[in-house]
């Protein structure tokens, strides 16, 4: 039986976002880039150097990954990582598919709470954007493998990244973890560049 990361990681996300009721049940708490304090119903965060290497709760660096708040955001994510993690895991393998995922998870997940200062943050798309660095590299740069996406995907997430700095897309109700979808694009397109323009194996 083969085994797919990509859909792993899917039914992981869609699991913890449900059973967190989309961030509405306490759930969630114990998933949050840093952990809460509860002191005489008084709720705070704990600094990065307690919730780490105090208490060692090293998850939390990948698991605001799964979470997500709306319907919307899950669907649309967990869409992105079928179509890309599907295509990368048969091209170039289930290690370099998993490597982008958690790389990119910690990396994008980092990033966003050094930038904001807020560890109310989750989601799939610092992953999502790694993968889209990589095969980008991959498909247009070193010209190696054909993922079989459209030019013009490429340039909507791209799009994407670039209105989320603009403040625009808040108009209409998006939250958007800017920085994490940035740090996942670099993360991705690094290991790209450091995996070489050898073809996929």
């Amino acid at each position: 039986m083969n085994i797919s990361i990509s859909k792993i990681v899917i039914v992981i996300a869609i699991t913890l976002t449900l059973v967190g009721s989309f961030g509405n049940s306490r759930f969630f708490e114990f998933l949050y880039f840093l952990k809460i304090s509860n002191s005489f119903g008084l709720y705070s965060f704990y600094d990065f150097n307690q919730t780490y290497f105090v208490f060692g709760e090293y998850w939390r660096l990948v698991s605001p990954t799964f979470l997500h708040f709306s319907l919307t955001h899950l669907v649309f994510n967990c869409l992105w990582i079928f179509v890309l993690g599907e295509r990368i895991e048969k091209l170039d393998g289930l290690l370099l598919f998993t490597c982008l995922i958690l790389i990119g998870s910690v990396i994008s997940n980092f990033s966003q709470y050094y930038v904001s200062n807020n560890p109310l943050f989750g989601g799939l798309s610092g992953a999502v954007y790694s993968l889209l660095g990589f095969c980008y590299i991959r498909e247009f740069i070193f010209h190696k493998t054909n993922y079989g996406l459209p030019p013009a995907l490429y340039i909507f997430m791209l799009a994407w990244l670039l209105l989320g700095y603009t403040g625009f897309l808040e108009i209409f109700g998006f939250k958007i973890a800017n920085t994490a979808h940035l740090a996942g694009l670099l993360v991705g397109v690094i290991i790209a560049i450091l995996k070489g323009p050898q073809k996929a194996m």
